[in-house]
C-alpha cells in the first residue's frame, strides 16, 4: 500500500493494477429453471446477461440474500453471470475429498484460470475479454446448500456434501457480475481483470 498526499495519515490506499487469465470454459443453463449448467462452445452476452439463463434479465427477485427487501421485491440484477476459478474448484474439491467438482455442478458460466483467488477480487473490477465482452463484478459468491445438493447428486454415497460445501467453500466459490459491455466468450480467450484502488473504510 502507499500513502497518497492530502489523506488522513492512516488511510492506505492500494493502486489499481492488472492480472490477466485464460477463459478455460463457458457453460449455461439450458432453461430458467435449471441450476446446473451445460458446456458449450461460445458464450453470448448481452445487457441481460445470458439470454434464455436461469439469472438472465435486467432485474431479479430478491431472496435470502437480501434480508433488507421482503422476499420477492423486484431489483437490478447485479448477478447476470457465475465466474468460476480452475484453481479454486481444485481447492474445494480436495477440501471436500472428493476426485473433482465440475464447473457446472454448481452453475459456473465462465470458468478461467491464472487469475491468483480469483474469489477475493474486489467489487467494481472489470473482466475484459478477448471478445470484446467486459463483466463487472459484483463481489463473491457465497456458497449454499443448493450447490451442496448438487455436488453430492454427482456423488452418491458420500453423506452430507451439501451442508459440507458452505462451510469448505467459502471464499473459494467464485464471483458473480453483470454485463457491462456486450460480446462473446469461448475457450481459450484471454481476460484481464482490471483491478480499481481499494481501501479498508472502517466508518471511524
Amino acid at each position: 500500500m502507499k500513502k497518497l498526499p492530502l489523506l488522513p495519515e492512516d488511510l492506505a490506499i492500494t493502486p489499481k493494477f492488472r492480472t490477466a487469465g485464460k477463459v478455460e470454459g463457458v457453460c449455461r443453463t439450458g432453461s430458467p429453471e435449471d441450476f446446473q449448467t451445460v458446456a458449450i462452445d461460445v458464450l453470448p452476452l448481452g445487457f441481460e446477461g445470458i439470454a434464455g439463463d436461469r439469472h438472465a434479465g435486467f432485474t431479479r427477485r430478491s431472496g435470502g440474500r437480501e434480508p433488507w427487501y421482503p422476499r420477492g421485491t423486484e431489483m437490478c440484477n447485479e448477478r447476470q453471470v457465475s465466474l468460476l476459478s480452475v484453481e479454486e474448484l481444485a481447492e474445494i474439491a480436495a477440501r471436500l475429498e472428493i476426485p473433482v467438482l465440475k464447473p457446472e455442478w454448481i452453475g459456473g458460466n465462465i470458468i478461467v484460470s491464472g487469475i491468483p483467488r480469483l474469489s477475493m477480487v474486489p467489487p467494481r473490477t472489470r473482466l475484459v475479454f478477448e471478445g470484446g465482452a467486459v463483466i463487472r463484478v459484483d463481489g463473491n459468491n457465497v456458497p449454499c446448500r443448493i450447490a451442496g445438493a448438487a455436488i453430492a447428486e454427482h456423488n452418491p454415497g458420500r453423506d452430507g456434501l451439501d451442508l459440507l460445501f458452505p462451510k469448505r467453500a467459502m471464499y473459494l466459490r467464485g464471483l458473480v457480475g453483470y454485463v457491462e459491455k456486450p460480446g462473446t466468450v469461448r475457450s481459450g480467450q484471454g481476460v484481464v481483470a482490471h483491478v480499481p484502488e481499494q481501501w479498508i473504510y472502517e466508518g471511524i
